[in-house]
């Protein structure tokens, strides 16, 4: 396997880790998704959880569903790069896989809360960007949740209370987006992630190459 990514010039780079996050609702699921399927270069994180399977599931396609014992165990023998617990379940994600991907050149994307942001920017830093998206209001995100059709409404609610926490942490990412048209955002997240691959940091044998050009 090669050692990194080649980029157009033939030169190598290191891989980037990419966090999309927003409250439910708010499209991160949905932008991630479009992201896959537009980018074949990058990947999604597969996360361990202790929640039940769910209809269509896949176990180490969708998650890697373990027990309350096995994930306290990883938790206890730093085996996560992150995890925190997300409406009573448990999510982690394995570090083994990230730390290879990265020196591999291969890009990974993680579909998380600022609580796993915060971690993740703790451990793994320059090899890591961070977006979190907006709802155009407060009204909208209800509505999207609404039209789901998914939670019942005392699960609604919930979600709504929590929104207001989870983006009283925007300022935390490096890149703030409001997902008022789902196909300008996924745009703005495209550029995003092209740009952070040409990022001088992530470009290996840079100066090398520079000083041959130079003599």
């Amino acid at each position: 396997m090669d050692r990194a990514t080649s980029t157009e010039h033939g030169r190598q780079r290191r891989g980037l880790l990419v966090v999309l996050s927003s409250p439910s609702g708010a499209g991160k699921t949905t932008i991630s998704r479009l992201l896959l399927e537009a980018d074949p270069a990058i990947a999604m994180s597969v996360s361990a959880t202790t929640r039940p399977m769910r209809p269509g599931e896949k176990n180490g396609r969708d998650y890697h569903f373990v027990g309350e014992a096995e994930f306290m165990r990883m938790v206890v023998e730093d085996e996560f790069a992150e995890w925190a617990v997300v409406f009573n379940h448990r999510y982690g994600t394995p570090a083994g896989p990230v730390r290879e991907a990265i020196e591999h050149g291969r890009d990974i994307l993680f579909d998380i809360d600022w609580q796993g942001a915060r971690q993740l920017q703790e451990r793994m830093g320059a090899d890591l960007v961070t977006i979190f998206l907006l709802p155009p209001s407060m009204g909208e995100l209800e509505r999207r949740l609404v039209a789901r059709g998914t939670d019942p409404d005392p699960v609604i609610a919930e979600r709504m209370r929590r929104a207001a926490g989870e983006i009283e942490h925007w300022a935390e990412y490096d890149y703030v987006l409001v997902n008022d048209d789902m196909d300008r955002c996924l745009g703005d997240v495209r550029a995003i992630v092209a740009a952070e691959r040409l990022r001088r940091s992530r470009q290996l044998g840079l100066t090398d190459f520079v000083r041959g050009l130079i003599g």
